[in-house]
């Protein structure tokens, strides 16, 4: 039987984070949700001195502008490290700005979504991030987790 997929949820705002997990039980899919506050606590967790966290997500949720190491950092240390090359990583940033966006997909974003201020749309891309990513995308990361493997594809 397959795992409970977990989300990693990388925000340094607190009203942002707490929209997003709100969002996030509201959707109706059964997923975990770990939370950290900044870049670094992020790269500490996916990539720290041990093997990894032994129940990886299967989706990272990255701000780009944080405190310590920005999104941008962290995703392009993801996907220069094996065991976080395929995780699926969606971008969700107040950010606007066109270089910004060219940035994070040329440092490997799997999508980019500019936070919406409406709270019943904040739902709604919440809600289509975690159907489309935890129950209809196929990645090798999530299969090697659904087999119960530790290794990730090279």
């Amino acid at each position: 039987m397959p795992k409970k997929p977990k989300i990693l949820l990388v925000e340094d705002n607190r009203d942002d984070q707490d929209l997003a997990l709100l969002a996030i039980e509201s959707s109706g899919i059964c997923c975990d949700v770990q939370v950290v506050h900044d870049g670094a606590e992020a790269l500490e967790l996916l990539l720290g001195p041990t093997q990894g966290p032994p129940d990886p997500p299967r989706l990272v949720v990255l701000d780009l502008k944080m405190p310590k190491v920005s999104g941008l950092d962290v995703l392009r240390a993801m996907r220069a490290d094996p065991r976080t090359k395929y995780l699926p990583v969606v971008v969700l940033t107040s950010s606007g700005e066109q270089r910004d966006l060219e940035d994070a997909y040329a440092s490997g974003a799997n999508s980019y979504i500019r936070k919406p201020i409406e709270l019943d749309d904040f739902n709604q891309i919440m809600s289509g991030i975690c159907s489309y990513w935890l129950l209809w995308n196929e990645s090798p990361q999530s299969a090697a987790v659904d087999r119960g493997m530790d290794d990730t594809p090279a």
